[in-house]
């Protein structure tokens, strides 16, 4: 216990910092007024530092005066100005203190318009810095213009030459000049050579086309035009020529056919298409010398690319919605204050009952400190020398009881540290709103390729992943535990970051209610087959055909990759906007498809096997063309998730469950069943488990984002996946014996057995999807074995009995 009480006036310390930080908060009105003050200010101190040069002698007798309302100033800014420009400029910095004017300008800015104050620590720092040379440099001229360096500048000036001398002073400002320029401006001598370098490449090719434009404008062949026989029958031929033939190459030849320079310049031309139809041929009636050429196809079409980058530049796939606005994060509601309230009281009261738990079993502690989290406190504590491990970790449940919490979770050991971890529910958990999340630095400045962002961790960190490394996310956890509130927040991370033309959304919602808000967002997100009414999926049956659809994409993705050499999406994106690929050979630019299934196990109850083969296609093979799936289920147990499946899900978010087993289940080790719930998730990449809070997003929040993102100009259609064209179900296909499906006699018997015509029937007896169910009822109806549809009624048997199945089958066989 003596240890223990040591870390009291810590606690204290951190307590009233945490109350200082909130008092220091600083609201946006409050940001506004402060922030039109600076600008005014800094308006007022160059109205004063510029009459101050202008009239400053004549006010100096009233710097000095100032109670004294009949003395007459000069100064714009009357006797506060003239007392501000003699106290910043002549007792100052002299003329360097015009940096001020900006520094307190930018700082308004910054916080009229709400724009994170963190960069201003990068201005101030580097303007005070020029302000202090500069005013040094200037002390130089002290003793003619006082006004120049200022009183400081002059000081400083004074002291650095009594030790180093003028020499060693202006050495020191040059060095300044030297740290300025490398760190604040980045330049380098490479920069400086690439720079020459460019400047000289462009001036060469500036001349060397000024000199074939030149060239082939003075060319005329009607000057060289003489009678056949002054030529010696020399036959110029030009039909289809890339070159540029040099007169002066041949005016020996017109002058004096003796004189035939067989070794003329050759200029290839600016622009080359196609080779010529023949070889560019000069003859005479002795000799004759061919020029042949044979053009790098590669080499064309690399230079056709950098042409087209240096008249157009990059492509951009955002100009078709070049006016899209990103939603702002004012539509996000603030549940709570931004920070955490730390009850003293509360964490005194359990360490002191983990410890007396601990003591009652023997288990000294040598040390212990906490981490307060939004739902959860972390207690990390050190054990005596030979305390084993295992004996903390069964005191689980007694800890859970002294406590008297929901759940209590030991980690031992924490991964990275020499500790054990005993996290313990807060009494008054605080809500992490999305607003807070999205708004952090972290996410913000995050450079990923779909950054999204959880919740914060118990350390009140910002929780960010990138779903493109992950690359597939599967969520489970128990009914009402934050399934459906976590797909929000990971749909509402990546609309705040990417652009409609960078990701698309496939949505599967067999709930029919929970994704149905981003339907407004359709022709902006949405991706959808040609011949579907709404771009959100409520209906299974129609799952298939979309999931065969995006392995289609997926097929057509990848040959595209193959034909331009790459290996994964990013490098053909970026090779596409290089322009190094051509549109008219298929090639296009491919955004990001994100692939979202709530409540799978309905799915696959309803569908089968036929979702299970496209789903681990898309799992194994997807990621590296840009498909990635989240798929959201109360217990991945085997017959919902496969192994197969399974495997290729590393990125895993485990919600509450009721048992260690769905826990296990879920992430492979126990611990989700500890959980409190409402957003209290663990997350796990197939390394160290990582507990969050899952930021809580509204449905009315959501409703704002789509409204505001749908009011904008959108695409003229969502996003069309690839048609998809399967097995056709009808009567006329299976008059063939042949095309039979395998379990046709086996689907029989048991339409005969229980005399009743239903595709569910077969879905229930022989575990099989919508889909083959319904095709086996129409061939089972093409071979007379039951009737037509009728309606909400069962399909009549016409069959009575097995033994006359038997007699229809060796009838066939016989026929």
């Amino acid at each position: 216990m003596a240890k223990t009480t040591k870390k009291e006036p810590l606690d204290k310390k951190n307590n009233s910092k945490t109350e200082i930080n909130k008092t220091l908060q600083l609201t946006k009105q409050h940001k506004i007024v402060l922030g039109c003050l600076l600008v005014l200010f800094s308006v007022a101190l160059l109205l004063a530092f510029v009459s101050f040069y202008i009239y400053g002698q004549q006010d100096q007798s009233a710097v000095a005066e100032l109670n004294d309302r009949s003395e007459i100033v000069r100064n714009w800014l009357g006797k506060f100005g003239a007392f501000l420009a003699d106290l910043i400029v002549y007792k100052g910095f002299g003329l360097a203190a015009f940096i001020f004017v900006r520094l307190f300008f930018l700082t308004g800015i910054y916080m009229v318009l709400g724009l994170p104050l963190k960069k201003l620590k990068n201005i101030w720092f580097w303007d005070l810095f020029v302000i202090i040379v500069l005013s040094v440099l200037f002390g130089f001229f002290a003793t003619s213009v006082p006004e120049l360096g200022g009183t400081i500048g002059y000081e400083l000036n004074s002291f650095s030459q009594d030790y180093i001398g003028k020499t060693g002073t202006l050495l020191i400002l040059f060095f300044g000049l030297i740290i300025y320029v490398i760190f604040k401006l980045k330049i380098s001598p490479e920069n400086i050579q690439s720079f020459f370098d460019t400047t000289k490449k462009e001036i060469k090719a500036e001349l060397a086309t000024n000199t074939i434009s030149s060239t082939k404008n003075a060319y005329n062949l009607e000057e060289f035009a003489v009678a056949e026989e002054e030529l010696d029958e020399i036959h110029l031929k030009t039909n289809g020529s890339q070159f540029e033939i040099n007169k002066e190459a041949l005016k020996p030849t017109i002058n004096n056919s003796s004189e035939i320079n067989l070794d003329p310049i050759v200029k290839p031309l600016n622009m080359v298409v196609t080779p010529p139809p023949f070889p560019e041929t000069i003859s005479t009636h002795k000799e004759e010398f061919v020029i042949e050429t044979a053009p790098d196809e590669d080499i064309i079409e690399e230079n056709l690319a950098s042409r087209l980058v240096a008249d157009f530049g990059l492509f951009d796939p955002t100009l078709d919605l070049s006016n899209y606005k990103f939603p702002t994060i004012d539509l996000l509601k603030e549940y709570s204050t931004g920070g955490i309230t730390i009850n003293q009281e509360e964490l005194e009261e359990n360490k002191n009952r983990i410890v007396d738990t601990l003591r009652n079993y023997k288990i000294e502690i040598a040390q212990i400190k906490a981490t307060v989290g939004p739902s959860v406190t972390l207690y990390e504590i050190v054990p005596e020398a030979g305390i084993r491990i295992s004996k903390i970790k069964s005191l689980e449940d007694d800890i859970a009881l002294s406590l008297s919490a929901l759940g209590i979770r030991i980690i031992a050991p924490i991964p990275g540290k020499g500790t054990i971890g005993i996290e313990v529910p807060n009494k008054n958990p605080t809500m992490v709103s999305m607003k807070s999340v999205i708004g952090s630095a972290k996410f913000q400045e995050a450079e990923m390729e779909l950054p999204i962002a959880l919740g914060k961790t118990i350390s009140n960190e910002t929780f960010v992943v990138d779903l493109a490394k992950m690359p597939h996310l599967l969520m489970a956890g128990a009914t009402g535990q934050g399934k459906s509130v976590g797909l929000n927040a990971v749909l509402t991370s990546l609309l705040y970051k990417k652009h409609p033309a960078e990701v698309k959304f496939v949505l599967v919602d067999p709930k029919k209610v929970e994704l149905t808000l981003f339907n407004k967002i359709e022709r902006h997100y949405l991706a959808k087959l040609p011949d579907m009414d709404d771009a959100i999926i409520t209906d299974n049956a129609k799952v298939v055909n979309t999931l065969n659809s995006l392995c289609v994409e997926m097929d057509n993705r990848y040959s595209l990759l193959k034909d331009a050499m790459v290996r994964n999406i990013k490098e053909y994106n970026d090779k596409f906007k290089a322009r190094k690929l051509n549109p008219e050979n298929g090639h296009r630019f491919l955004p990001y498809i994100v692939l979202v299934v709530d409540e799978f196990a309905d799915l696959i109850m309803t569908a089968g096997k036929e979702v299970e083969v496209p789903i681990a296609r898309l799992a194994q093979l997807a990621r590296a063309i840009g498909i990635h799936l989240i798929i959201a289920t109360q217990r991945p147990s085997v017959n919902v998730i496969t192994g197969l499946i399974k495997a290729n899900f590393p990125a895993r978010i485990a919600f509450r469950v009721t048992s260690k087993i769905d826990s296990r289940t879920i992430l492979d080790t126990q611990g989700a069943d500890q959980l409190i719930g409402r957003g209290d998730m663990l997350y796990t990449n197939g390394n160290d488990v990582v507990r969050v809070q899952c930021a809580f997003i509204d449905t009315p929040e959501v409703e704002k984002i789509t409204d505001f993102i749908g009011s904008q100009k959108a695409y003229a259609t969502a996003y069309l996946l690839p048609e998809f064209v399967g097995e056709e179900s009808g009567i006329n296909l299976d008059m063939d014996i042949s095309d039979r499906d395998t379990l046709f006699r086996e689907a029989a018997e048991i339409i005969v057995n229980a005399q009743q015509g239903s595709a569910s029937l077969l879905q229930r007896k022989l575990k099989l999807g919508y889909n083959r169910a319904g095709r086996l009822i129409d061939q089972l109806e093409a071979a007379g074995i039951v009737g037509p549809f009728e309606g909400s009624k069962a399909r009549s048997v016409n069959i009575l009995d097995m033994s006359s199945l038997d007699q229809f089958f060796n009838n066939e066989q016989n026929n």
